[in-house]
């Protein structure tokens, strides 16, 4: 590891992630109560959960991040924009969205420019992070949604959800990012995600030109930092 990091450092790159459907409440508020005492960057969790992570964190400097059109990308831009709209009000920092993958794959770039520009614009100037699912995508594919989410005014593109029931799921590799970090130069942060476990995959990351780690496994990577 070339890197030159500490266990703070690193936990400021982390948006910790739980994402699961089946979290109660009292588990979520003592994983929001965890990422306070490590000092994450965010939480990353689905749009119900919002309001209780926005009550714990109140206070502190972890950024509550709000899962849009998770995992498949695939609702309507209105009701995108609507789900954006109500994790705001709620108490929202940042919003982590999923782009329209199929409408990108037909080349309907149209369809995938606005969509993004509607959450952008209801985010007020929030972050707003574009997942790609970039083990679904072409190498062309890639570097096209790359510069549709730039000229859309998001704030970072994402390699993946995580998610894997889908065919070709794959974890986040340091290609991947590299490919991201050229396709958005300086103007964009890169945000990696998916299958993302141990401290050296971290690292190797971040060194690839990621700002932001998304993870389920934050814990384990900041105190598996000699």
């Amino acid at each position: 590891m070339k890197l030159k990091i500490t266990r703070e450092e690193l936990a400021r790159r982390i948006d910790q992630t739980l994402l699961e459907p089946y979290t109660s409440k009292t588990e979520m508020e003592a994983f929001c109560n965890q990422a306070r005492k490590y000092g994450f960057a965010g939480v990353a969790i689905l749009p119900v959960h919002v309001p209780i992570a926005r009550r714990v964190l109140d206070g502190s400097d972890v950024k509550v991040v709000a899962a849009i059109g998770f995992p498949l990308g695939s609702l309507p831009t209105e009701l995108k924009v609507s789900e954006a709209e109500w994790c705001i009000e709620n108490g929202a920092d940042e919003l982590d969205m999923v782009m329209n993958i199929g409408a990108l794959k037909t080349g309907d770039f149209d369809v995938v420019k606005r969509d993004i520009e509607e959450v952008v614009r209801v985010a007020k100037g929030r972050t707003v992070k574009v997942i790609l699912e970039v083990p679904l995508l072409t190498k062309d594919e890639v570097i096209k949604a790359c510069n549709i989410a730039k000229e859309a005014g998001a704030h970072f593109v994402k390699t993946s959800t995580g998610f894997k029931g889908f065919k070709g799921w794959r974890p986040t590799t340091v290609e991947d990012v590299k490919l991201l970090r050229q396709a958005v130069g300086t103007s964009m942060k890169v945000k990696a995600a998916g299958g993302i476990r141990t401290t050296e995959q971290a690292i190797a990351l971040i060194e690839a030109g990621a700002d932001r780690i998304g993870t389920s496994s934050g814990v384990e990577i900041v105190e598996g930092l000699k």
